[in-house]
């Protein structure tokens, strides 16, 4: 199936929530349809992605202004190396967390949530889907409780319940909110079938 342009899905949500897991079923199913589709996510491997990585481990380690500004390097890179190469291809780019990401955790802390927006849009591809996976921040801690890093710099339920209802409050034709609470094989489906209808 040949596309005319390259389609940008994103998914969205708090830690925990499943967007990874869902992300990446998506491209398995696109690319057994014989799709040609590509995943990248955020923050990348760049040096600035590395770096968030690194100082998330540590609470307090960034102030919001430090964080933002190295998303948004790292986001101008994965843009330039990943993003528009891709779509140029015609090519469905799966990219795990993108500028709403920026826009509800750094928002919650204090940076206007439509500066960050137009900072963004200045630059970065907008998106033709976005998902954004609910769930309660104490639900998606236990989920993640298993892995070997512990990013404190995000990872807080008192802080995940302002960046929840930051994401509740994002509106659009193309931002579809979905319960993070569902099977993952039912929300799987109701994923591929929303993005098959609007590639169809």
């Amino acid at each position: 199936m040949g596309l005319k342009k390259g389609i940008l899905v994103v998914f969205e949500g708090i830690d925990g929530c499943g967007k990874t897991t869902q992300a990446r079923l998506l491209l398995r199913r696109l690319r057994a349809r014989g799709m040609r589709a590509v995943y990248f996510r955020e923050p990348s491997r760049s040096k600035w992605g590395q770096e968030i990585k690194k100082k998330a481990l540590y609470l307090d380690s960034l102030s919001p202004e430090e964080e933002l500004e190295l998303f948004q390097k790292d986001r101008k890179d994965n843009v330039r190396k990943n993003l528009k190469p891709a779509l140029r291809k015609k090519m469905v780019v799966i990219l795990d967390r993108y500028y709403f990401s920026t826009m509800a955790y750094q928002g919650s802390k204090g940076i206007s949530v439509e500066r960050i927006r137009k900072m963004n849009e200045e630059f970065a591809p907008r998106p033709d889907l976005v998902f954004i996976l609910d769930i309660d921040p104490r639900k998606g801690l236990e989920r993640i409780q298993d892995r070997n890093k512990k990013y404190r710099l995000f990872e807080r339920e008192d802080y995940l319940v302002k960046v929840r209802e930051v994401f509740r409050s994002f509106k659009g034709k193309n931002i579809i909110h979905l319960s993070g609470l569902q099977p993952k094989k039912e929300l799987n489906e109701e994923i591929v079938a929303r993005v098959l209808k609007y590639l169809s």
